[in-house]
């Protein structure tokens, strides 16, 4: 007995040797992109920046989509259990790749920033991700190619 995948998750179908070599092949799904196209790190400049221990100020930084994993994780940790506004801590600590000069971003890091930061990284992060609705009168946030 042959088993054959009715769900169209096998590899797209090619025509035999036999068939017109005029023909060629149609990709299964031509929208899917190749992952090297798809842009999944961004450059932002925070409006007042982290002051770490030594003073220095680090306002450059990037940020890299979310994954589902991102959004998960931080359900488990005890701090969200009894303050669930604290996943937002844990979720841009994950996705916040860069920061200035620091070796790594930790959830200290995120609750050392200014508020005004904060908010701007929360806005930042649901733009990249796309999880808002543009409208025109909320300003859209200087997005950087990296």
């Amino acid at each position: 007995m042959k088993l054959t995948n009715n769900l169209g998750l096998g590899p797209p179908k090619t025509e035999s040797a036999s068939s017109s070599s005029a023909s060629r092949s149609i990709p299964a799904f031509p929208e899917e992109r190749r992952h090297s196209e798809i842009q999944t790190e961004f450059e932002f400049i925070l409006p007042k920046g982290y002051v770490d221990t030594d003073g220095t100020v680090h306002r450059k930084g990037v940020m890299r989509l979310s994954r589902a994993i991102d959004e998960i994780v931080p359900l488990r940790d005890p701090r969200v259990k009894s303050n669930p506004a604290y996943a937002t801590v844990i979720i841009l600590a994950r996705v916040i790749t860069r920061l200035g000069a620091l070796a790594e971003i930790t959830p200290m890091v995120i609750e050392e920033l200014f508020a005004c930061d904060l908010n701007y990284l929360q806005k930042f992060y649901r733009q990249i991700n796309d999880l808002e609705v543009e409208t025109e009168s909320s300003p859209k946030l200087e997005v950087r190619s990296t």
